[in-house]
């Protein structure tokens, strides 16, 4: 059967009027509407197949939201559901508030001085960012964000295991190539990615029946890069405020050896270093050193690899020694400029449905055995 896709999105969020975060409302559509999208059985058994195996059930889900997205008022309440706080993370404010750190997976939270900090950990995997993070990462900043004891907010990796840098903190290695050839990243991992977790470090919270545009909770960012940012995690420096970058550490954006598309990279990064370079890191994944010209296009201070903890701390001082009374409203009206929430909107209408198709494109199984090693490596 055929079904109407914005009549089915209405009845799912009774007109409108309740906010549905995108894996929710593909579970309950596809229990209310058979057939518009796969059902829990189906992709139950889909997820226990290795990628190259898969049927690619999960591509209706990207054409179900690619049409809520494109459309203004539907796609406008769907971004605005996926920018609201996590149901589960007033329980982990009222943790950090009481005891000022948090322990999550995926992540962590800790406060220094006026600042909250949020460490991305996955250890094994040089911070790389999968279904394992996901959660806990996006629970963090919610935290951050609300948390009422600190004015701005600190995004960095922790340190790694992996035997070539094992001892020392990476920012992150972005998608976890060796999960995705496994199998074990959905494909809503994007869009919850994308709409709720990296959207919330650009934009704040979003306030129940506010615009977002009107209205968000919302703090000063700053990155602290150590030895690289790869692919979602240079994807996240484009968000922030401030970004630190150590004299060492690079940018790239391999997302063509992956095959598939560099989250919201493709809207924001030509804002940065023009679009040529820009088609350079996403065409043909030039390497950006964070201490060339380019580089400093992205990165606002290049600082010794030693000397990263000390520039935290100074910056922290500096940006929370000028108030924050005008930050959310400076932040808010520099976005109107440069990505209103309706350009977001229509990106990710055409992101949700290109990246379905790239995820269960044979070129990614291709791409990840040629580039990656994918057969060898282990689980």
């Amino acid at each position: 059967m055929t079904w109407d896709t914005l009549a089915a999105y209405d009845a799912l969020t009774g007109g409108r009027s309740r906010p549905v975060r995108v894996d929710e409302l593909c579970r309950i559509a596809a229990e209310r509407f058979p057939g518009l999208v796969p059902g829990a059985e189906a992709l139950a058994a889909e997820a226990r197949l290795a990628q190259k195996d898969k049927r690619g059930l999960e591509k209706a889900q990207g054409a179900f939201l690619a049409a809520v997205l494109a459309d203004p008022a539907a796609g406008a309440h769907l971004c605005h559901a996926m920018l609201l706080p996590r149901e589960d993370s007033r329980r982990h404010l009222a943790e950090f508030e009481a005891k000022g750190k948090l322990e999550l997976d995926g992540a962590k939270l800790a406060r220094l001085g006026k600042a909250a900090v949020v460490t991305m950990r996955n250890p094994r995997y040089l911070n790389a960012e999968d279904e394992s993070t996901i959660d806990g990462l996006e629970i963090a900043v919610d935290v951050a964000l609300l948390d009422r004891k600190s004015e701005l907010c600190v995004l960095r990796g922790d340190t790694v295991t992996h035997t070539k840098h094992a001892g020392h903190r990476v920012f992150g290695a972005g998608i976890n190539l060796t999960h995705l050839y496994q199998g074990k990243i959905r494909f809503l991992w994007y869009l919850i990615r994308d709409l709720g977790l990296v959207n919330k470090l650009y934009r704040g919270l979003a306030r129940p029946g506010v615009s977002p545009e009107a209205d968000c909770i919302e703090k000063p960012w700053v990155a602290a890069v150590e030895r690289f940012a790869i692919g979602g995690h240079c994807q996240i420096l484009l968000t922030m405020d401030y970004v630190l970058a150590a004299q060492d550490a690079y940018l790239t954006l391999p997302a063509r050896k992956e095959g598939i598309i560099p989250g919201a990279a493709n809207l924001r990064l030509p804002r940065h270093v023009g679009p040529r370079i820009a088609r350079q890191a996403i065409l043909a994944e030039r390497r950006i050193d964070c201490a060339s010209p380019e580089g400093r296009l992205i990165c606002d201070y290049i600082v010794a690899p030693d000397a990263m903890d000390f520039e935290i701390d100074r910056l922290v001082k500096h940006i929370g020694g000028s108030g924050m009374v005008s930050a959310a409203g400076n932040r808010r009206a520099l976005r109107i400029a440069e990505e209103p929430l309706d350009a977001f909107r229509r990106y990710m209408a055409v992101y949700a449905r290109e990246q379905a198709r790239c995820h269960f494109s044979p070129a990614l199984i291709a791409n990840l055995e040629q580039h990656w090693d994918a057969t060898n490596r282990r689980v």
